[in-house]
């Protein structure tokens, strides 16, 4: 087995089409079919099944990518660190992030760190904090920014902000005070995320401690979605003030402060402890965690 085709074959698993894999490895075809082809003879594992919709991959494939990607994610970090200049940055970064981070400043510091490093290649991906955590620790990411869980991790995990979480409601729902009691929730029509979804269990740890029962009419874990109800409709939902800074804005939303007691979520960023993040990934976080922190600090 050669590290060439282990290259070819990640990357076949993640395009999922012989012809774009071929296109982004600058090779033809037939040379990435024939490394494929080599490798499932020497593993003795059929890896791909060629469908309408693409190349398929097997169990045995998933498998296989699972304990490859941390070996690739070492190489490119080592050879980032042999070639790189204190001229500039370059390289592939890849962080995840939970969508209520995504939601309010994902696009600020991608735009305000390309403009520096524009030779770096980025790939940012929102998700479930259990998710990001679990790719943090199978090297698909080098870093994620989640909401910090309430078990302990295995992970490296540097504190970035502690917020708010606020009610929120559109032009169609009647009048509420500035401030509301988490026990008036309970009467409310709610829309809030899935159980699934991690802000839900840091609502509900609050709610279960004050013995409040949050029913909610519709749950829906596309934070835009629950955004785009709430600003046309009488429902209300509970989400982090970063989340909504923007809708504010913009006049489509007001938001009302939960007391008795201070509804808060920790935001933590969490890297892999024995595979540091690369200088391109590390600047990288920098100007995220940087966007992060001041709008937490503007919307307070």
């Amino acid at each position: 087995m050669e590290f060439r085709q282990i290259q070819y074959f990640v990357c076949l698993y993640e395009e999922g089409s012989v012809t774009r894999a071929a296109r982004r490895l600058n090779i033809v075809q037939p040379a990435l079919s024939m490394q494929i082809a080599k490798l499932e003879q020497e593993t003795g594992r059929q890896l791909f099944v060629r469908s309408s919709s693409g190349m398929q991959p097997t169990p045995e494939a998933r498998q296989m990518y699972r304990i490859f990607m941390p070996v690739l994610a070492d190489f490119a970090r080592a050879r980032e660190q042999v070639m790189q200049t204190d001229a500039e940055l370059s390289g592939q970064v890849r962080v995840g992030m939970i969508a209520t981070i995504a939601q309010g400043v994902m696009v600020d510091a991608l735009m305000a760190f390309t403009q520096m490093h524009p030779k770096v290649a980025l790939a940012l991906v929102d998700g479930y904090s259990g998710g990001l955590i679990d790719a943090v620790a199978g090297g698909q990411l080098d870093a994620a920014v989640i909401n910090k869980p309430r078990r302990p991790l295995a992970l490296a995990t540097e504190p970035i902000t502690e917020e708010n979480l606020v009610l929120v409601t559109g032009s169609h729902h009647p009048g509420l005070p500035a401030e509301i009691p988490l026990r008036r929730l309970a009467g409310l029509k709610l829309v809030l995320p899935t159980r699934q979804h991690g802000l839900r269990g840091i609502i509900e740890s609050f709610a279960q401690a004050e013995d409040v029962d949050l029913a909610p009419t519709v749950e829906i874990d596309s934070i835009s979605a629950i955004l785009k109800l709430v600003h046309g409709s009488d429902f209300a939902s509970v989400l982090p003030q970063i989340a909504v800074t923007s809708e504010i804005a913009l006049g489509r939303v007001r938001t009302h402060a939960i007391v008795r007691p201070r509804l808060t979520r920790q935001v933590v960023c969490v890297t892999h402890p024995r595979r540091t993040p690369g200088a391109a990934a590390t600047a990288f976080l920098r100007v995220l965690l940087a966007h992060v922190h001041d709008m937490a600090t503007a919307s307070a």
